[in-house]
């Protein structure tokens, strides 16, 4: 029968990585952009957090164009558009222009989340969908993790301008190959009719255990809901942390722990891989330490909340002085992060008592954490501003950390919405 589907995995897999490495291009060639344009500390959060503005706003209208355009032309034109953002970013003349340049970016990325929603619903077998969402969201931390080693290299030999016309380059060899091979599977001739069958066959893979049907409660009565309002809240405190790190990791072990950009772009690595490898581990302890009856009342939490506490530990970064040891205290918190944001997305899963409302609730959990990360650069450099140092900055991601995981424990626990008659809800999240 073959496995040629999983080029799918393999495309989709790159998608994300290349939308990570664009991301945190900016962060990497901070400290050479910063000297070249005089721009503060302020300004660079501004500057690093500009890419969330329209992002976050374009979120639910993408998923919806998504649907009516397909998932070929989207992804194409996101890919486009934002790697023409990057190559602009490269030719900046100023920092207005480089705010505008990632303004536009946020904009093109923000269609790789809902098309990838799309690319589960018309190409992965029921049986094979969390795999595929695994296999996709680890790009979000193997991009930094490639990014980290190979743009300060690129920065150090060839200064930051080439660095982000390289970082174009790629996302248009990506553009081609996804123009010349992806199309439904009804469509891609290079598809065996065995594999195809079986495509077509288990995609909806029968009773997904959720209500197809059932009476939506909207917007309203979803944040009527204490268990989405604390699930929001959470997601938010985890998502803080991500950017945080995503955005500063580089200029705080550049300024302050005084690292060159190749030694500092290679030591950022090591918590985004350690990330990977650690959040893969707990998502298998997490399921088999639930039966689907803990499930259903809310038992993630309980692993969720435990994770974020344990990813409070950058709290002591003020008091070490060994960055190997401070390393591997981010290590742990990044893990905690990226694992909490996966168990939040299941517990809405769990939670939630009809599907008519399941891409409200997901796309208010994704917008809880983005308005977060929004701040997360911005509150940074006015801290690190008035301080002169990154420690005041620790502890406020720490504190999040610690709310967060309150959050999620205390208000997670009653179902969101009505129970359908006769329906039993799936776990699995797509």
């Amino acid at each position: 029968m073959g496995n040629r589907r999983y080029w799918i995995f393999a495309l989709m897999f790159l998608l994300a990585t290349i939308n990570y490495v664009d991301r945190i291009v900016l962060s990497v060639s901070s400290a050479p952009i910063a000297e070249e344009f005089g721009i503060s500390k302020v300004e660079l959060g501004y500057l690093f957090s500009s890419f969330l503005w329209l992002y976050v706003i374009c979120l639910v209208p993408m998923g919806m164009i998504v649907d009516r355009l397909g998932t070929r032309a989207v992804n194409a034109a996101g890919i486009g558009i934002w790697s023409i953002a990057t190559a602009l970013t490269g030719l900046a003349t100023g920092f207005g222009m480089l705010i505008a340049t990632r303004v536009l970016m946020g904009v093109g990325e923000s269609t790789t989340y809902p098309a990838s929603g799309r690319v589960i619903r018309e190409w992965i077998p029921l049986k094979e969908r969390a795999l595929f969402a695994a296999v996709f969201n680890s790009g979000a931390y193997f991009g930094p993790a490639v990014g980290g080693l190979v743009l300060a290299w690129l920065v150090s030999a060839a200064g930051w301008r080439v660095t982000f016309l390289v970082c174009a380059a790629v996302g248009f060899v990506w553009l081609l190959a996804w123009m010349i091979w992806f199309r439904k599977p009804e469509e891609a001739s290079w598809l065996s009719a065995e594999e195809r069958a079986l495509i077509l066959r288990e995609r909806d893979g029968g009773a997904t255990g959720l209500s197809t049907g059932g009476t939506s409660i909207g917007l309203r009565g979803l944040l009527a809901s204490s268990s989405m309002l604390g699930l929001m809240l959470s997601q938010g405190c985890a998502v803080y942390t991500q950017y945080f790190f995503l955005t500063w990791l580089p200029n705080y072990l550049q300024t302050e722990r005084g690292m060159s950009m190749l030694k500092s772009g290679a030591l950022m690595a090591l918590p985004f891989v350690g990330a990977v490898i650690l959040t893969v581990l707990l998502g298998k302890l997490s399921d088999s330490l639930l039966t689907e009856a803990s499930a259903r009342s809310g038992g993630r939490r309980r692993m969720g909340a435990l994770l974020m506490l344990f990813g409070s530990v950058i709290l002591l970064t003020p008091l070490v002085d060994n960055v190997y040891l401070v390393l591997g205290l981010i290590t742990i918190a990044l893990a905690g992060v990226a694992s909490a944001v996966a168990l939040n997305i299941a517990l809405i899963g769990d939670l939630l008592r009809t599907s008519a409302d399941s891409g409200r609730a997901t796309g208010l959990l994704i917008l809880g954490g983005n308005i977060f990360g929004i701040l997360a650069p911005i509150v940074t450099g006015y801290v690190v501003q008035a301080t002169g140092r990154f420690d005041m900055a620790f502890v406020v991601a720490g504190a999040l950390l610690v709310l967060g995981s309150l959050a999620v424990f205390l208000l997670a626990r009653k179902p969101i919405g009505p129970a359908e008659d006769g329906v039993v809800l799936s776990t699995r999240v797509a």
